[in-house]
């Protein structure tokens, strides 16, 4: 038991492409014995993909078992690669290729699915939908604007994870195993080599410290949560409750017993596997506390849940952004269901204020108006100038060119407002900066 707890084979093999170019940079001092050693790590590698590598148990971990066949494939060359390193650094810098690496690989899908929602807010121009505050009536907006919201929550995503690449973007190679080597290295070099920044200054530091990984974590929460509002918003719109959109046959799926079913299962999923994210980054968050300095084999737990994370990010955005993609609007449906909850109501409060009335005493006009709408059974923009006359002297003729959905949100004009031309500015600014076309 102690032995199998102790291998780290399965969940390390994931960097090995790291670990060769980290290689190649390390033995570049000696080219002769750099060369042998790379097409040994070349076989090596391929044994790996094509699912021939033979692992054997008694060689601790993978570096062990790579560093062993490597042995057997060149000889005494092989034995020069473990030179002023340690598996402590030579983890940390792995680690960190590879993060940084999936870091391009999220961003990129981010940029996808905000490509897919930019598209489906051009297709639906002009469309308003009503705006919700505790999942009730609250003002009407353009759908267009709603889209563009998520829009700009994956933008702060993606800056948020290539914010983290910055800071992740130190090279621990060199470090060894904590208090760094008496060898003639040059930590420079292989830092700029690799592509990091600079090396870390503090071999401590270099070795033992996982923050990178919590604070990419983190941004993959982050984007996960994004992800899951998306996704409880879609559901919704798509049961008959709302009826405000309908997926296609390829992102739906039916019923074992009910034949009359149509489910957004992909959203749902999408949903879900944010818990999962979350999951992974409370899991590292937990195994890095109480940590002391330096390396602690605790830290072998902390593959798996980056792994994890990250798979399950880039399937969300996938899935979030073929959803998109293949999504219709019901707009006669959205129409229709306008009327209902007073939408108008707070640009009716504008009114009044506008014609000098403080807006306490606008807000309970308009609520006596509502009363009034809901005891009649109409819209405010049913009642006749008499009987608004009749509950605040100060409405006039031009009151009806604030009610109704259409005239409310024409009314809308501060930056970043819901207004036809604010949104048609936030539209222009998106298509410029994803290079899309507005035809």
């Amino acid at each position: 038991m102690p032995s199998r707890n102790s291998q780290s084979q399965s969940h390390l093999t994931k960097p090995f492409t790291s670990m060769t170019s980290w290689a190649a940079v390390h033995m570049q001092p000696c080219l002769l014995v750099r060369d042998t050693i790379l097409k040994g790590l070349d076989e090596i590698e391929r044994q790996i993909e094509r699912g021939e590598f033979a692992w054997r148990t008694d060689r601790e971990d993978v570096h062990m078992n790579i560093e062993a066949a490597l042995t057997d494939l060149v000889g005494e060359p092989a034995k020069k690669l473990h030179t002023a390193r340690s598996r402590n650094d030579q983890v940390c810098t792995d680690f960190r290729l590879w993060c940084r690496d999936a870091i391009d690989a999220i961003a990129l899908r981010i940029k996808h699915l905000q490509v897919s929602l930019v598209k489906l807010a051009l297709k639906n121009e002009g469309l308003i939908v009503p705006g919700y505050t505790h999942l009730q009536r609250a003002q009407p907006v353009l759908l267009q604007h709603l889209l563009l919201a998520y829009v700009e929550q994956l933008e702060r995503d993606a800056s948020r994870l290539l914010d983290c690449r910055v800071r992740m973007n130190f090279c621990p190679l060199g470090a060894c195993a904590l208090a760094g080597t008496g060898l003639p290295i040059d930590r420079f070099m292989t830092s700029e080599a690799l592509g990091f920044t600079a090396p870390m200054r503090n071999s401590i530091d270099a070795v033992s410290d996982r923050d990178f990984v919590l604070e990419f974590l983190s941004a993959n929460s982050i984007t996960a949560i994004h992800l899951s509002r998306l996704g409880e918003e879609w559901v919704l719109w798509a049961s008959e409750e709302f009826g405000f959109l309908t997926p296609s046959d390829s992102v739906s799926t039916g019923s074992s017993i009910m034949p009359q079913k149509k489910n957004p299962d992909p959203m749902e999923l999408v949903r879900g596997k944010s818990a999962r994210v979350v999951g992974d980054l409370v899991s590292l968050l937990v195994l890095c506390k109480g940590l002391p300095h330096a390396y602690n084999r605790d830290l072998q737990e902390d593959k798996e849940p980056v792994f994890d994370s990250v798979k399950t990010i880039m399937g969300m955005l996938e899935v979030s952004a073929e959803f998109a993609d293949n999504i219709t609007f019901n707009q006669e449906r959205i129409r229709n269901a306008l009327p209902a909850g007073h939408l108008d109501a707070t640009t009716l409060a504008d009114y009044l204020v506008k014609k000098g009335i403080p807006f306490r005493t606008s807000h309970d006009i308009v609520g006596r108006s509502v009363a009034f709408c809901v005891s009649r059974k109409c819209q405010l923009q049913d009642l006749s100038l008499a009987e608004l006359r009749s509950i605040s002297t100060v409405f006039d003729e031009d009151v009806y060119e604030f009610l109704g959905v259409e005239n409310a949100i024409k009314k809308f004009s501060s930056y970043g407002s819901t207004g036809s031309e604010c949104v048609s500015s936030q539209l222009d600014y998106w298509v410029a900066k994803l290079d899309l076309s507005r035809k």
